[in-house]
């Protein structure tokens, strides 16, 4: 419970501040505001700090930030941008804070987390993901029908927590119970925010398959990142 009033104070101080644009959408997209009015988005549609983004079950979103990093959410996804702000020339007002509320994401790393990666938190209900220069996927499983899981979560006897995949740098993942770093190629499970994170040996087999033309239009040839676990060497995606 504190852990959600705290989330709707901080959104309230940081919204209206624009933090990006939806680059790709196959179907749709809605933006819950601050004020609690409901937005339907659109390709370059903006969104905003304090903005919560909610995918529907087929649908996949690339969001594009100020600062040239990237956020596709998969179906079913509740995403909070908390505060984003970023200027070339003022890296002290660097902020980057997401909530990754219920489905899952893939991000890529950009300006701001290059120059100050300590600014970067995504926030989950088991655990806090920071970055070290960074692409890498995460996905909440538990807490939903299963219907609105993945099909492959669905039908699994994955266990409910948090399931992350680094393609490229390394993330470090921390919660009450303890911290682990991830690297490249690494997949980790946390199942709560009293335990802590851990590495497990193979892919869990979630499922992430954005449409090819996302991939055409950021240039990065691993379009399925997350869903191609068990070929993970193959994937190409590049961190600007």
């Amino acid at each position: 419970m504190l852990w959600l009033v705290l989330l709707c104070a901080s959104m309230q101080a940081w919204a209206g501040q624009v933090a990006g644009t939806v680059m790709q959408l196959n179907g749709p997209l809605f933006a819950k505001k601050a004020d609690g009015k409901v937005k339907i988005l659109a390709i370059k549609s903006e969104v905003e700090s304090g903005d919560t983004l909610l995918t529907e079950k087929d649908t996949y979103a690339l969001i594009k930030l100020i600062d040239n990093s990237e956020i596709t959410l998969k179906p079913n996804t509740s995403f909070v941008i908390e505060q984003f702000s970023y200027e070339a020339q003022q890296p002290d007002g660097d902020h980057a804070i997401f909530s990754l509320l219920k489905g899952g994401l893939r991000s890529v790393t950009g300006l701001l987390g290059k120059r100050n990666k300590e600014r970067f938190e995504m926030k989950t209900p088991s655990a806090t993901i920071g970055i070290r220069g960074t692409t890498f996927t995460a996905t909440l499983v538990g807490g939903v029908p299963a219907t609105a899981l993945p099909s492959s979560a669905a039908s699994s006897s994955l266990s409910p927590g948090l399931y992350v995949q680094v393609i490229e740098g390394m993330i470090h993942v921390s919660n009450t119970g303890g911290a682990q770093n991830f690297a490249a190629g690494q997949f980790g499970f946390t199942p709560g925010i009293l335990q802590p994170p851990i590495i497990i040996p193979s892919h869990p087999d979630i499922q992430f398959t954005p449409p090819p033309a996302f991939s055409a239009a950021t240039g990065a040839a691993g379009a399925g990142a997350g869903g191609a676990g068990k070929n993970a060497a193959a994937i190409d995606c590049v961190v600007r």
